[in-house]
């Protein structure tokens, strides 16, 4: 797949801490942080029990730049995660993430949907900016021979 082909495609991107740390992530912080960023965000408790997340839920919809990202967030196994986004977006999600809700001395880690099928280990989400990030992303997607 060419470079241009790569950055379109769309996937789920998990974002999580280091094995056996915490961010201390909860519902209520969380919410707090994506209203502080859309007042108009979607914000919906799920308790789980069917479809893929079988875990309470907080479900989101929220607005980055000229999109809408929809996800949820976990408290055990605790993370965040964001379907359907390219890498540019997972990449705008993540710095915001990594600035308003995980604590600056918290480490973040990443895969995706397809990472995840193909038991692919989380990987850091280096401390870069966002365009590099972006290539970060992409470089995992090439990794797992989607170009």
């Amino acid at each position: 797949m060419n470079p241009s082909g790569l950055a379109e495609l769309r996937t789920m991107y998990v974002f999580t801490p280091n094995d056996g740390e915490t961010w201390g992530l909860t519902f209520d912080g969380f919410r707090a942080n994506l209203l502080a960023r859309d007042p108009a965000a979607f914000l919906q408790v799920d308790e789980g029990g069917t479809g893929p997340v079988r875990n309470t839920s907080l479900q989101f919809g929220v607005t980055f730049g000229d999109e809408e990202l929809e996800g949820f967030a976990l408290l055990s196994p605790e993370g965040v995660a964001v379907k359907n986004c390219t890498a540019q977006e997972a990449a705008s999600f993540v710095v915001w993430l990594r600035d308003q809700v995980v604590p600056q001395n918290k480490a973040v880690t990443f895969n995706t949907e397809w990472g995840i099928e193909e038991d692919a280990p989380d990987e850091p989400v280096p401390d870069l900016t966002r365009p590099r990030l972006v290539a970060v992303f992409l470089a995992h997607l090439e990794a797992l021979g989607l170009d």
